[in-house]
């Protein structure tokens, strides 16, 4: 009987940063490469074994049990509030909030502005995939003109509903922060950008330098009723025009940073 054996080479494998636990999302979201970047960071600068992250209310609620280090769960739109106290009582810890838009951009409004204007030294990952993702495909304060959703079947209509909010923009003009960026994941190069970007937030943290966010433009293929493929198209081609990826807001004392 035959026996198998490993390959000589491993070139791939699961970071330490994650769990063997299945994940639940959908075929095709990018939370899974989300999750596999900060996993690797946190590796990489060896500090899996002193972060906590805050789980939110949406896609990611169950984040606590895909990452392999300290995690709590925060009500919706409480996770800059609860990061802020654990990273106040436990300034050693490498603190982190993983949110979507619905959580972040809408009930968690006032939670990261006020975080961000007092510079809590923290590090938030923002996930922005325009749509509620986790209740059915709802109109978030994200989704484009003209999108449609569950709760805007006829298009997101801006004379009525608003226009998106660019939080990356908005977060960066305050003085509090030292480092805000948006990212995507549609493809490997932006992938490779979005994991620098990571660990220059969370390097912003351990060395003192204010809150950092990093925006993150995620797919939803089941809720926007597209093929995986299709929506990481749509991605590059609809999101990345109204949500321009870049640096927003980089302190003097970060720009020194190489990483």
């Amino acid at each position: 009987m035959a026996t198998l054996t490993a390959p000589a080479n491993i070139v791939f494998t699961r970071p330490e940063g994650l769990t063997e636990f299945p994940t639940h999302y959908c075929p095709g979201c990018t939370h899974g490469i989300a999750h596999r970047l900060i996993a690797e960071v946190l590796e990489e600068m060896n500090v899996l074994d002193r972060a906590i992250g805050v789980a939110p209310v949406g896609c990611a609620v169950f984040a606590y049990n895909y990452f392999d280090c300290d995690f709590v769960e925060a009500a919706h739109g409480r996770a800059p509030a609860m990061a802020t106290g654990i990273k106040r009582v436990l300034p050693d810890r490498v603190v982190f909030t993983y949110q979507g838009d619905g959580d972040l951009a809408s009930i968690g409004m006032a939670e990261i502005v006020h975080a961000a204007a007092r510079g809590e030294n923290i590090t938030v990952i923002f996930i922005n995939n325009a749509n509620y993702g986790m209740t059915g495909g709802q109109m978030a304060p994200t989704t484009l003109p003209g999108m449609k959703t569950t709760s805007s079947p006829s298009g997101r209509d801006v004379e009525t509903q608003g226009y998106p909010i660019r939080m990356a923009e908005m977060l960066a003009t305050l003085e509090g922060a030292g480092y805000v960026v948006r990212r995507s994941l549609h493809d490997p190069k932006n992938i490779r950008l979005a994991r620098k970007a990571i660990r220059l937030a969370f390097e912003t943290q351990v060395r003192g330098l204010g809150f950092s966010m990093v925006e993150l433009l995620s797919t939803c293929p089941t809720n926007w009723g597209l093929s995986p493929v299709e929506a990481l198209r749509f991605v590059e081609e609809r999101m990345v025009p109204y949500f321009p990826l870049g640096d927003y807001r980089v302190s003097p004392a970060v720009a020194q940073i190489r990483v």
